[in-house]
């Protein structure tokens, strides 16, 4: 990822974008697909970029400085 974006969120917008994130995560967890190396791969790979995108809103102040993401 080279482009960033500045967003400013309230806390109860914060914790909606991170409600979001935890179903897309589950719903990747929870999706049927033909097991593969690549298919576990891929799978993976998904999971690892929500679970950054939740990083960087947690690292973000609550106030303050806005979260790039």
């Amino acid at each position: 990822m080279s482009e960033t974006i500045s967003v400013e969120l309230t806390p109860e917008q914060r914790e909606m974008l991170l409600r979001g994130l935890r179903f897309v995560a589950s719903a990747s967890r929870l999706e049927c697909r033909v097991p593969t190396t690549e298919s576990e791969a891929e799978r993976k790979a998904e999971l690892a970029e929500v679970e950054g995108l939740v990083a960087r809103l947690h690292q973000a102040p609550a106030h303050g400085r806005p979260a790039s993401v």
